[in-house]
């Protein structure tokens, strides 16, 4: 059985997306909640709520260590690339 469900959301006379109950429900979305909406050309979009994507945003980080910088490491990857093109 599929975890997909369906409903019906209804943009109102002022433009703001009626979310019904059973989906606020679901969801654990209260009054002052942020949405996140994610457009895809292809296939419309997903509405997301911000703290379950920010949940996910810290799960993709979480293999990195409290101190460890990108950027450093980039330059030294970059600056090892460059020390073995002049090695040639």
């Amino acid at each position: 059985m599929s975890d997909i469900e369906h409903y019906t959301i209804t943009l109102d006379e002022r433009s703001r997306l009626v979310l019904p109950a059973r989906l606020r429900r679901r969801l654990d979305l209260h009054p002052g909640d942020r949405l996140i909406i994610i457009v895809d050309a292809a296939d419309g979009f997903r509405v997301v709520s911000a703290r379950e994507q920010a949940r996910r945003l810290r799960g993709l980080y979480r293999d990195l260590a409290p101190g460890r910088s990108l950027a450093d490491e980039l330059i030294a990857e970059r600056r090892e690339e460059a020390r073995r093109e002049d090695a040639r």
